[in-house]
């Protein structure tokens, strides 16, 4: 047999390399945990805000259901692209329905996903419509929210035929609803979201408000 032969020592650089990897995994865990704490907390304060504007859509005397409870969420790329889901918060009185009020995002903002609650009663026309979130340029996309402008406001009481599918845009396409100076693609990814949502519930009003409570309905694509 020959001589048994000594393995090398671990020198310097092998323990500056161990050290540099255990650093970064340690820098990943935390900045993955950072991420998951930030998304959630910003999840709550959306849904905190939810809760509270529901009551400026749907005033508490039109309902006598718990509201923020009878909801149900489900996504349906036809009509919401993105994979996004869909919650729908359901009024009802005596049991019967009397609106519907839709929570998603229109997710062709200038700067991303505009988080949106659009309200609409059981004849289809708009409770109303407010802002939740969105990233839109400070100045110019930011009339959207009530704060700043009531150019949100313009929605409540409209239909699908009020002001009628040619009006369903912003008057730079030959619709009705304004845009803001220097700013088009905020107003229009609004404008089309609400229409899109309010001929969702013209086409699926009866299965709104026949879903189960809490549940997920993921729908087929067509």
């Amino acid at each position: 047999m020959g001589a048994k032969q000594d393995l090398p020592k671990p020198g310097p650089a092998w323990r500056n390399a161990l050290t540099l990897g255990l650093v970064a995994m340690m820098g990943t865990g935390l900045l993955a945990g950072v991420n998951q704490l930030t998304r959630q907390r910003i999840e709550n304060q959306e849904r905190r805000a939810a809760l509270v504007q529901l009551g400026q859509l749907l005033p508490p005397s039109r309902y006598d259901n718990a509201l923020h409870e009878d909801r149900y969420s489900f996504r349906d790329a036809t009509w919401f692209p993105s994979g996004q889901t869909v919650t729908v918060y359901r009024a009802r009185m005596d049991a019967e329905p009397v609106a519907a009020i839709f929570r998603l995002a229109a997710t062709d903002g200038y700067n991303g996903d505009i988080n949106l609650l659009i309200g609409i009663n059981l004849d289809g026309s708009l409770t109303g419509v407010r802002v939740l979130s969105h990233k839109e340029t400070p100045g110019l996309g930011d009339p959207i929210e009530t704060t700043r402008s009531d150019w949100i406001l313009q929605f409540s009481g409209r239909s699908l035929s009020n002001p009628g599918k040619q009006g369903w845009s912003v008057k730079s396409d030959g619709g009705e609803f304004d845009q803001f100076s220097g700013a088009t693609i905020t107003p229009r990814a609004v404008v089309k979201a609400v229409r899109m949502t309010l001929e969702y519930f013209a086409a699926n009003k009866d299965l709104v408000f026949a879903q189960p409570k809490d549940s997920l309905e993921v729908a087929k694509p067509r």
